[in-house]
């Protein structure tokens, strides 16, 4: 029966904390606010319940006095809360009266710090909010104060003769008054000035300008304003990266999204994850695969075409020993990896990361012939069992897996149709992709991994953009960087 108020941070889920990441695992019920990250919520089970409590200006879901009697009620009902609040919960967030009515109901809680905006957002922006030979200090404040307090209870007359550097927080909506106060107090026009909104997120804009002008600029919330010398700082790391301001919608399967999409985020991309398929075991619930495996030493040589096709095998494999006599070849780099993950190392690995790769690769058979275990998806081309058949080898091809549509819901289709551009890893996720599309429209940059989802992607209707050199996760990356980043 505890209630954990957790320190989302300020948007980029790289920095929640490792406790805050812990917590969230072990979530029956997350409540959290509008600025933290989808991919957060992410992490807490399936089952758990999520609550959206978000305050936006001049509107909100549930007041605060609503969101305190929810943690209270559901702290008494025993489940395990997390209260996931932007930045930190007792930095501006009101955070302390969640706690108070908490402590006053007798629920059992625990704060988790976050990483506050007040120094992260400046921080991504490439603005220090102190400098050992100019700004020795620093000040925090907030612009938006409780209403009852009627002109406010910050005295910026004292707040301006401080000096330092001042980060103002939820100030945009009074700013003009802000800034004429800290005028009037003597602070120069020509100081430097600087608006981050939506901070450490992809979506990330900064405004520099001067105290007198700031307010000249179209500002919105949420924003952090920075005031002092240090806003004139540029060291800029997180603006500069090559897809910065561009939105990427990947189409793989929800297990199989973290890498690409890992890659895109730490290159600046916001992502929209669009799972299009999903992985399902065979029609036969895995019977053949499993009988296959059961008599594995009969074959001089095992193929793998996947990741997918490796897990799906080796879930039928006790011991990798039984693989001591036998070949095992993959398509690609990507399920060699997996292979290795399992001690295995791939005897043939082809130059050429598709069927037909494998085939010119592919020894014919010895005199007398010989046996392969094709392990592959429902839907796969023929290709390499012909191929492999017209050399002289016995193919037993065996169902693996399969792949089903996922069809996305309306606003996720709006948000594909709002993007730059859309990756394929596969055929099905291009069939399955286009036929949730329907008469919408495709982002403008079309990216495929390789010639086969080229194909499809062409056969669709769609116009491939960009192709990936070497057919792997890492150069379809490579491959909408050369197409999208400043510049290219």
């Amino acid at each position: 029966m505890t209630v954990y108020l957790v320190g989302a941070g300020p948007g980029d889920p790289g920095l929640l904390t490792r406790r805050g990441a812990e917590l969230l695992a072990l979530a029956d019920v997350v409540v959290h606010d509008r600025l933290s990250a989808a991919e957060l919520l992410d992490l807490a089970p399936d089952r758990a319940e999520r609550i959206d409590v978000g305050k936006a200006p001049r509107h909100q879901r549930m007041s605060q006095e609503q969101i305190n009697e929810l943690l209270v009620d559901r702290g008494r009902l025993g489940q395990t809360v997390v209260r996931l609040k932007g930045g930190d919960p007792f930095v501006f967030a009101r955070g302390s009266e969640e706690a108070q009515a908490l402590a006053d109901a007798g629920i059992t809680y625990e704060v988790v710090p976050g990483i506050t905006s007040a120094l992260a957002v400046p921080a991504y922006a490439g603005i220090p909010v102190t400098q050992r030979f100019s700004s020795t200090s620093f000040t925090v404040v907030t612009g938006h104060e409780d209403p009852a307090s009627g002109d406010g209870t910050v005295d910026w007359d004292a707040v301006a003769r401080t000096g330092g550097t001042l980060v103002i927080l939820m100030g945009v909506g009074r700013w003009p008054s802000i800034a004429a106060r800290l005028l009037a107090a003597g602070r120069a026009p020509e100081t430097p000035a600087a608006a981050v909104r939506w901070g450490t997120r992809p979506e990330q804009r900064t405004t520099r300008a001067t105290l007198a002008t700031l307010a000249d600029h179209p500002l919105a919330s949420p924003s952090v304003i920075v005031v002092g010398g240090v806003a004139a700082e540029e060291l800029s790391w997180f603006e500069g990266r090559p897809l910065f301001g561009r939105t990427v919608v990947v189409t793989r399967a929800r297990s199989q999204i973290s890498g690409l999409a890992d890659q895109l985020r730490a290159l600046g991309a916001a992502v929209v994850e669009a799972p299009t398929i999903e992985i399902v075991a065979a029609a036969d619930a895995g019977a053949a695969l499993a009988a296959a495996t059961a008599r594995v030493a009969e074959f001089q040589w095992v193929v793998f075409t996947s990741p997918n096709g490796v897990a799906r095998t080796f879930a039928h494999l006790p011991d990798a020993r039984a693989l001591a006599a036998v070949q095992v070849a993959a398509v690609g780099t990507g399920t060699a990896e997996a292979l290795a993950e399992r001690r295995i190392i791939a005897d043939l690995v082809p130059h050429r990361f598709v069927a037909e790769g494998l085939l010119d690769a592919f020894p014919s058979a010895p005199d007398g012939g010989g046996r392969v275990l094709l392990a592959q998806a429902a839907a796969a081309r023929d290709v390499l069992a012909v191929g492999l058949a017209e050399r002289g080898w016995t193919v037993e091809v065996v169902e693996a897996y399969r792949t089903v549509a996922v069809t996305p819901d309306a606003a996720l289709l709006d948000a594909i149709e709002r993007a730059d551009a859309v990756t394929f890893t596969s055929s099905s996720t291009v069939t399955n992709f286009c036929a949730a599309l329907g008469a919408r429209t495709a982002p403008a940059t079309v990216a495929s991994i390789g010639p086969v989802t080229s194909a499809t992607a062409v056969a669709s209707g769609l116009t491939v953009t960009v192709e990936a050199a070497e057919h792997t996760i890492d150069g379809l990356v490579e491959a909408l960087v050369s197409a999208l980043a400043p510049g290219r």
